[in-house]
């Protein structure tokens, strides 16, 4: 039957997939195009290509006989409805992996982990190996532990040198809080105690005193000159007042540790307030009155007296250049005439008239006839002239202090000696291409207009890098520093502008060379003739010894017996003991049987082991005797002006850690370094001779050092006396003066220097806290609370008004105050810097007036 065999056909007849002429299921017969797309994406998503295969064929699809057309247009259709297979190798291999193999630059980055791990786990095998073997072989090394504090912060700080005036007590009368007998330190006193004893020494602040004329050992009472007034006007009608002393010393203030009042013949049994030192200049008044606008907080009890007798002085009218050429004026004939001035050199000149200082232009003297030239004696008839030189440089700030510290330099030193001294200040401009001052003479009067206070702007003179460099050329530089600091430059080559500016200024025989942040709280001219008259009646013999130590009195004891002690440990002997010495400690280089190595004593000239190094070797001074030895009366150099005078000892820097210890150029070193002397700081003292001495060298030999070693080396290799002043000093904490003395002279045989245990170099902290080092905190320190200002340890106003009862105990942090202002001895102080002084606004009428430039600007 045909129908039922159509019909009954499908069911048995199996399906082929390439079957053509096979009818779709009927759920594979879209309806429409959506529908269609969708199963599209259905099935190639979730169905299985064998799956599809094997579903049986639907119970209505169409039979595949019929007519031609049914058939070509049933085919037609079915293709046309049908979706494009996709392939289906895809789906296979998801079936047979689960997981997409990774890209290849993630394999990479796994080999690369892999190498990593496998390098880095042999690495660590072998250094462990190679640790093992070397703790085996005992050549492991254990790291070093954390540095201690140096041994002299241990010791306690000193608290009684912020005593006020309310506690002063003759200084016979004074038990000081440090030193003590046998280096034993007192137990704690207990704070009813303390109080009790501090009760006991409070009294009414006594009356100030003129130090200049009511003291009995200032120089102006002890060796009066006959000299005219020097006046500030021209109509000489405005004198500076005389600043004021106090007698004694504030309760339990502590002696000095090193140096001497009694040998240089200071006075130590007085002291200064604020206002009695700084109120002749200023303090304490106000802007408008021509002050500096500061000093009226805090205990002012008895500041009126500085004024009693003589007015305040109007500074804002003050031209210090016309008052020293005034002073000089009034005195000429107590010195020698002056020599002709040399043509062009610019600053400061006192044989100038105020109205043609720095127009006139002379012909200037032979440099050969300077350099013969005689140290001069001292005689009213032949008295030779003194130059202060000041040195700083353009930038710098000029503050209320810095004011002060030069109307005091200038009124002490210039009028009080009627015209011996005259002060200068030497800038140095930095910034020498924004300042052509060598180029353009309006630029030089500009940079002083700019950064000088009015006041002091006739004294500048400037100087740079440039011109330097310019007069000396053809030095090898070893830039011990780097780069940055050349050897003609302010840090290393200063000496050079020294040289000039003497070479410039033949009227003086001797220049001071100071720093603008020195302080002396006593009277500069008192201090000064008494160094220098000291140094002069110093003999020859062993002056390089005693030159290289400090001097502790405490332990050395006095200065006769540190001058035995001294030869003894210089010239060495198989006698020499502990005994023989005093029986005093702290003398490094004796050993247990009490003997040193002998060491040769200088006589003479030093010289180079090459004799090409040697500079005019036949103007060197010669010894009077052969040896020292034969000079048993200490005769030679006695009544001898000093060619040098620092305040630091001239230290071996031969074997030390000194960092600037081989900073010296233009000598042969084959066999070592030529014979040299240092000291730290270049304040000091020089002649014309050693100045001059130094400049031809420098420029004819090519031979420099640095700036603290160069005048003491050059002094040293021609046989120039050159003196250490044993100025007085004091120290923050409570050294044991023995032990101090050993860490001070622990260099060779006694000395500061010569080896690696000097003081100089790696072992300077422990001076930091000594009153005059470079780098010294206690300075500052005290000299901030001295001012009325808050320091470390004082809190300024109210710490010299109030006692805080909340401090109840021994040392700086029971101090309770409440004893008035302080009060020091005189002393030197270095470095004070920017201290920061609250100072009054100054008046509208100059602010609001911008074309009359203000005298000076204490701010500034």
């Amino acid at each position: 039957m045909p129908g039922l065999s159509g019909v009954l056909s499908l069911p048995f007849r199996r399906q082929g997939r390439h079957n053509a002429a096979s009818s779709l299921p009927t759920y594979e017969r879209l309806s429409s195009p959506t529908k269609e797309r969708f199963s599209e994406d259905y099935d190639s998503d979730y169905s299985d290509v064998d799956d599809l295969d094997s579903f049986p064929p639907s119970h209505s699809s169409t039979p595949t006989s019929g007519g031609s057309r049914q058939s070509s247009l049933s085919a037609s259709s079915s293709a046309m409805m049908l979706p494009r297979k996709r392939p289906t190798v895809r789906q296979r291999v998801r079936r047979i992996y689960p997981y997409r193999l990774p890209s290849r630059s993630a394999r990479c980055l796994a080999v690369v982990i892999v190498v990593s791990l496998v390098t880095m786990a042999v690495t660590l095998v072998r250094a462990s190996q190679a640790d093992n073997m070397r703790i085996a072989q005992g050549g492991y090394k254990r790291p070093a532990p954390p540095a201690s504090p140096p041994t002299w912060e241990r010791f306690p700080l000193l608290s009684r040198y912020y005593g006020g005036l309310r506690t002063l007590v003759p200084l016979d009368q004074n038990e000081p809080e440090y030193p003590l007998p046998e280096d034993i330190a007192p137990p704690p006193v207990a704070g009813d105690q303390q109080r009790q004893q501090q009760q006991q020494h409070r009294r009414e602040l006594p009356s100030s005193k003129a130090f200049a004329s009511e003291h009995p050992g200032s120089i102006f009472v002890k060796s009066p000159e006959e000299m005219n007034a020097c006046f500030l006007d021209a109509e000489n009608m405005v004198t500076v007042p005389a600043i004021r002393y106090y007698d004694g010393r504030p309760s339990g203030f502590p002696d000095h540790v090193l140096g001497s009042y009694e040998d240089l013949s200071l006075p130590g049994d007085i002291c200064f307030d604020r206002f009695g030192r700084y109120g002749p200049y200023g303090l304490g008044y106000s802007i408008r009155q021509g002050g500096v606008g500061r000093g009226d907080l805090g205990d002012t009890e008895g500041a009126s007296d500085v004024w009693a007798e003589t007015a305040q002085v109007d500074y804002r009218r003050v031209d210090w250049a016309d008052a020293q050429r005034r002073c000089y004026n009034a005195n000429v004939d107590r010195f020698r005439p002056l020599p002709t001035r040399p043509a062009g050199p610019r600053g400061f000149y006192i044989g100038e008239s105020p109205t043609s200082a720095g127009d006139k232009k002379r012909e200037g003297a032979s440099e050969g006839a300077l350099a013969e030239r005689k140290p001069s004696d001292t005689s009213l008839q032949t008295m030779a002239r003194t130059a202060v030189v000041l040195r700083c440089w353009d930038e710098m700030e000029w503050q209320v202090d810095e004011i002060m510290f030069v109307r005091s330099l200038i009124t002490e030193l210039s009028l009080a000696s009627g015209g011996r001294y005259d002060v200068h200040i030497l800038v140095q401009v930095k910034d020498e291409a924004k300042n052509p001052i060598w180029a353009d003479s309006d630029a030089y009067e500009r940079v002083i207009r700019e950064r000088i206070p009015r006041e002091f702007r006739g004294l500048v003179t400037l100087w740079t890098q440039t011109q330097m460099l310019a007069l000396y050329q053809g030095i090898y530089d070893l830039y011990p520093k780097g780069p940055d600091l050349p050897v003609h430059g302010s840090y290393r080559g200063l000496q050079m502008a020294m040289q000039h500016f003497a070479r410039e200024h033949a009227e003086y025989e001797q220049f001071w060379q100071w720093e603008m942040d020195i302080r002396y709280t006593g009277h500069y001219y008192d201090f000064f003739t008494k160094v220098e008259g000291w140094a002069r009646e110093q003999p020859r013999r062993g002056l390089w010894e005693r030159g290289e130590r400090f001097y502790v009195p405490s332990v050395h004891g006095p200065w006769e017996d540190f001058k035995q002690t001294t030869r003894f440990q210089t010239e060495g002997s198989a006698a020499t003991t502990s005994a023989d010495a005093g029986g005093r400690k702290g003398f490094p280089g004796l050993d247990a049987l009490g003997r040193v190595a002998p060491k040769k004593p200088i006589w003479g000239p030093e010289r180079p082991a090459d004799e090409a190094d040697w500079f005019e070797p036949r103007k060197d001074p010669r010894p009077e005797v052969e040896t020292p030895e034969q000079d048993t009366a200490y005769a030679w150099g006695v009544g001898e002006e000093a060619d040098l005078i620092t305040f630091n000892p001239m230290f071996d820097p031969e074997g030390t850690t000194w960092g600037l210890a081989d900073d010296i150029t233009g000598y042969n070193t084959t066999e070592g370094r030529p014979p040299r002397r240092a000291a730290i700081s270049t304040a000091s003292r020089m002649s014309r001779r050693l100045l001059t001495t130094m400049h031809r060298q420098t420029a004819l030999k090519k031979q420099f050092a640095f700036s603290e070693m160069w005048p003491a080396t050059v002094a040293l290799q021609h046989g120039y006396k050159a003196v250490y002043a044993p100025h007085p000093e004091f120290v923050d904490r409570r050294w044991p003066p023995a032990y101090l003395a050993g860490v001070l002279n622990g260099g060779r045989a006694g000395t500061s220097g010569g080896s690696r245990t000097s003081v100089f170099g790696q072992g300077e902290h422990n001076m930091h806290g000594l009153s005059w080092f470079y780098r010294s905190d206690f300075a500052a320190e005290l000299y901030r609370a001295w001012l009325g200002l808050a320091s470390r340890y004082t809190s300024g106003e109210e710490f010299e008004l109030g006692a805080d009862e909340s401090r109840d105990g021994p040392g700086v942090e029971g101090m309770r105050g409440g004893e008035g202002r302080m009060c020091l001895p005189p002393m030197l102080l270095h470095p004070i810097k920017n201290l920061g002084m609250v100072v009054e606004a100054p008046p509208e009428e100059q602010m609001a007036e911008p074309e009359e430039e203000p005298e000076f600007d204490p701010g500034s």
